[in-house]
């Protein structure tokens, strides 16, 4: 089946499976290789990605799935000024170990911080428990985002 989608503000057209998760289609059929495969399960969010703004497994979402939603990848992560202060913060602490769940890491500390620009540790929690680091650099993680948020209260 055809499907016509909006990835990284470029439009697209692919022809899979309507069951086909969007990460199979972005990293197998688009060659965009940001979001990673982790368990398959939505466990672990190294397949994060962003639909409309909103953080979203692409492991567990079916292209049919996404409709006209605009697709954001960690490759497109720049085009907004949040997503600069992220991935600045993120080089700023040495956030990255190994460095395999990040994107995820970063797109979902991004609409984090979209959505709130002042989050609590408990809103830092409970937007980031999905996304689990092996290399454990929550800590990190975590000051990466206090930063950004410090930066836009200064403004």
């Amino acid at each position: 089946m055809t499907f016509r989608l909006m990835i990284n503000g470029k439009a697209r057209t692919v022809d899979v499976d309507p069951d086909m998760p969007l990460l199979w289609v972005l990293r197998d059929t688009l060659d965009i290789k940001g979001p990673k495969f982790g368990c398959g399960a939505g466990l672990c969010g190294a397949c994060t990605v962003h639909l409309d703004g909103q953080p979203v497994r692409s492991c567990q979402t079916p292209v049919s799935a996404v409709g006209k939603a605009r697709v954001t990848t960690i490759e497109a992560l720049d085009q907004t000024a949040v997503g600069r202060a992220v991935q600045q913060a993120w080089l700023d602490l040495d956030v990255m170990q190994c460095g395999y769940c990040q994107a995820g890491q970063m797109m979902s500390a991004t609409a984090l911080l979209t959505a709130n620009p002042a989050p609590t540790d408990e809103d830092i929690d409970g937007a980031m428990a999905g996304n689990i680091c092996r290399c454990a650099t929550y800590n990190r993680i975590r000051a990466a985002i206090h930063q950004v948020a410090a930066a836009h209260r200064k403004g």
